[in-house]
């Protein structure tokens, strides 16, 4: 074992402790402040697991080690055994490798999830006072690389509560109100969008003016091979309207952790890091992320270049064929449902439930309007829910708002939107099976509050009220289809109701002309009549009577008729003028060359779009390996500079 002064670690920076397990069985994690007082020397390189003692340290083999900067490849780095290290007076503890960062902050498939964690953070700081959360791109001030911004003027964080916010699995709050539950969501969902993070918090507790701040970033501990996560905190008593560290050991301990900062941290100085608070007033918190992922192609995963209003996931908008991707964008353009796939304002629009009246949402400087998706319904309709929880079989009451969306049936979009204590967990939710038209353009509102979510709140944990719910929503769609379906023009056996109608003229036995029937359902809304060869021939021969044709349809209907020669003419079908029935018959074939060539011209404009297409998605690909390429150089150039 390595006596303690000889550990490879900021001995003064805050280190995670495993402690104990919370009630959902996450982990909790505590900072205890080991600090070793009589050593000042704070070592932030080490060597890697298998070197020797006397190999030298080389920095550009770390680097080499750690360039991959796509999030799902982060975590593929070697490891070498653990440092068994125990401290004067305290037991053995279980130690957080930095590695669970990374593993622990894959539960966010989608970046927009973790984006949302963080803004559920900043409304449920509404309770405090909150009335803005800002998300905005800035740059670092180190490299110009671009960073990410979250911003609210809620009751901010003390020393006390910024570190239980940078534990793992601590959660302060208890309220039924607030969307925060597992105290899981700021590490994982800063881990998922960028390598590191640096908080900025100000707050007043019990009559104390402090403000703090903490780094966690994984780019220091995979550079320093630690085998534990150290998070550096400084903090200040502002009480005074001055800046007072605050000492909870050593001078020299808190400059250690202050050193840390500037170091791995945007910011240079220590000047740089107070200037931060200057616009958090008397109360809030700032949180950067920095050091932000890359895709598979090299480029960053959020694209802040599109739209200077928006934030956009680049390989969301990107996904499938480019052809088949063009068409459905156009198609679905205008639709909710497929712009919070990709746009981040879109999602932020429908994220919560109820509209907020003293809060907003400012996406780039420009606030967010929140979309309640019931109000674009057509022909909806409110169907109550009462499920029974818990071993006491306590009913609840669950209102479920359904209709169709304006765009039925031209658009194929269906599902419900499900949310939990006011937040989004299931955006559109198909519950009806593919292949079928039943359910098209059927889309539904409700908050399920008796079912709980998965901890990335993108999902709800599968369990008997979850099937039960599943299954009434199905019978949901399947009721409303059977009696709605007709006001969008389909039968209720889901075949579209122009394929179904016909009109004939009709005449009875007796030879007296009747009016023109419809075969469809007396319910149904009229449309205009097919109009067919013999239709022509009688407007084209006026003053012409009708023959039946004495042929019944199944037996049911009155014989059907078609225009022939009337007897003041001397004319019958069989005595039609020749030539004008040739003159037809040519006008059919011009009329059916003329379709082919628009169908061939149509096959050949679709292979030239389809071309077009590729070599417009090989343009992008190669536009984005040469702005990988320059911002590689340019950082070269930047660190050139600099030493």
């Amino acid at each position: 074992m390595l006596p303690k002064q000889q550990r490879k670690i900021p001995i003064s920076a805050e280190v995670v402790d495993l402690d104990s397990s919370d009630d959902e069985g996450a982990a909790v994690a505590e900072f205890s402040e080991n600090v070793n007082k009589s050593s000042n020397n704070v070592n932030i390189r080490s060597k890697p697991p298998n070197a020797q003692p006397s190999d030298p340290i080389d920095d550009n083999a770390n680097y080499r080690s750690f360039e991959s900067r796509s999030f799902w490849k982060a975590g593929a780095y070697e490891i070498g055994p653990s440092k068994s290290t125990s401290f004067q007076g305290d037991l053995e503890h279980a130690r957080v490798h930095p590695k669970f960062l990374h593993s622990n902050a894959t539960s966010h498939k989608w970046a927009f999830g973790a984006i949302a964690e963080l803004l559920d953070n900043a409304v449920d700081e509404m309770q405090s006072g909150a009335t803005f959360v800002k998300v905005d791109r800035i740059y670092n001030a180190k490299d110009n690389s671009p960073a990410l911004l979250f911003q609210d003027d809620g009751g901010g964080m003390n020393p006390e509560g910024i570190r239980k916010c940078m534990s793992l699995g601590y959660s302060s709050k208890t309220s039924n109100t607030t969307i925060g539950q597992y105290g899981n969501g700021f590490k994982t969902s800063t881990m998922r969008l960028g390598a590191d993070v640096i908080v900025f918090s100000r707050a007043m507790k019990s009559g104390r003016a402090t403000q703090s701040v903490g780094l966690l970033s994984y780019t220091f501990l995979r550079r320093t091979w630690q085998d534990d996560v150290i998070v550096p905190m400084v903090d200040f008593d502002i009480s005074d309207h001055w800046a007072e560290p605050i000492i909870y050991s050593s001078k020299d301990d808190w400059s250690s952790n202050l050193n840390i900062m500037l170091q791995w941290s945007p910011f240079a100085s220590k000047d740089e890091i107070m200037l931060q608070f200057e616009n958090i007033g008397s109360h809030g918190t700032k949180i950067i992320i920095y050091n932000l992922w890359l895709n598979d192609e090299g480029i960053y995963e959020l694209n802040f270049d599109d739209d200077d209003e928006d934030i956009r996931l680049r390989d969301e908008a990107n996904r499938g064929n480019p052809s088949k991707t063009l068409k459905r964008v156009l198609e679905l353009q205008s639709h909710i449902s497929y712009r919070i796939r990709f746009s981040l304002r879109a999602y932020a629009s429908v994220l919560y439930l109820r509209k907020f009246t003293n809060f907003q949402i400012i996406l780039r400087g420009n606030p967010v309007q929140q979309l309640y998706i019931a109000d674009d319904l057509k022909y909806s309709k409110a169907i109550t829910y009462r499920p029974t929880v818990g071993l006491s079989s306590k009913e609840v009451v669950v209102e479920t708002t359904i209709g169709f969306i304006k765009e039925a049936p031209a658009l194929r979009v269906c599902g419900f939107n499900v949310y939990h204590k006011n937040r989004l967990i299931r955006p559109f939710w198909k519950v009806t099976g593919d292949g079928s038209n039943k359910g098209h353009g059927v889309v539904g509102v409700l908050e399920a509050n008796f079912i709980e979510p998965a901890h990335d709140k993108q999902d709800f944990e599968r369990s008997s009220l979850f099937s039960k719910l599943e299954m009434r929503l199905k019978q949901m769609v399947m009721e409303y289809w059977k009696g709605h379906c007709h006001l969008i023009g389909h039968q209720p056996d889901g075949m579209s109701k122009s394929n179904l109608q016909k009109q004939y003229i009709v005449q009875p036995r007796d030879g007296s002309i009747m009016q023109k029937q419809s075969v469809t359902d007396s319910h149904m809304h009229p449309v205009q009549p097919l109009i067919d060869l013999a239709d022509d021939l009688h407007h084209q021969l006026p003053g012409q009577q009708t023959r039946s044709t004495r042929t019944s349809v199944s037996g049911k209907l009155p014989n059907i008729t078609w225009p022939v020669a009337g007897s003041a003419r001397e004319a019958s079908l069989d005595g039609l003028n020749s030539r004008s029935i040739d003159q037809i018959s040519e006008e059919n074939i011009q009329l059916i060359n003329r379709c082919q060539e628009h169908i061939q011209k149509e096959v050949e404009l679709e292979k030239t779009i389809e071309e077009l297409e590729n070599e417009l998605e090989e343009s992008r690909k190669k536009c984005a390996r040469l702005s990988s390429h320059l911002e590689s150089q340019r950082m070269q150039m930047l660190t050139g500079q600099r030493s």
